[in-house]
């Protein structure tokens, strides 16, 4: 496994951050997860093309995070790494 430094970890954009705030279940499992982790969630919505494409990412985000979930379903991970 590689080691993720932290000039690879992306900074969560205005949008993720506003869903966490504006929801305590997914902010919870946000606390307990890995930066690894984290850096997961953010890629997988900030790699997107389309607004559209983001704004469904961001609510899918706070859905699955809320339920527990720790990293995005069926994405092959982050390209930065």
């Amino acid at each position: 496994m590689k080691h993720i430094t932290k000039e690879k970890l992306h900074t969560p954009p205005k949008d993720f951050k506003d869903m966490l705030k504006n929801s305590p279940e997914a902010n919870e499992t946000w606390q307990d997860i890995t930066p690894l982790a984290r850096n997961e969630w953010i890629c997988w919505v900030i790699s997107v093309k389309k607004a559209e494409t983001r704004t469904r990412h961001i609510t899918r985000a706070k859905e699955e995070l809320a339920k527990g979930k720790r990293r995005p379903c069926c994405w092959p991970g982050c390209p930065h790494r």
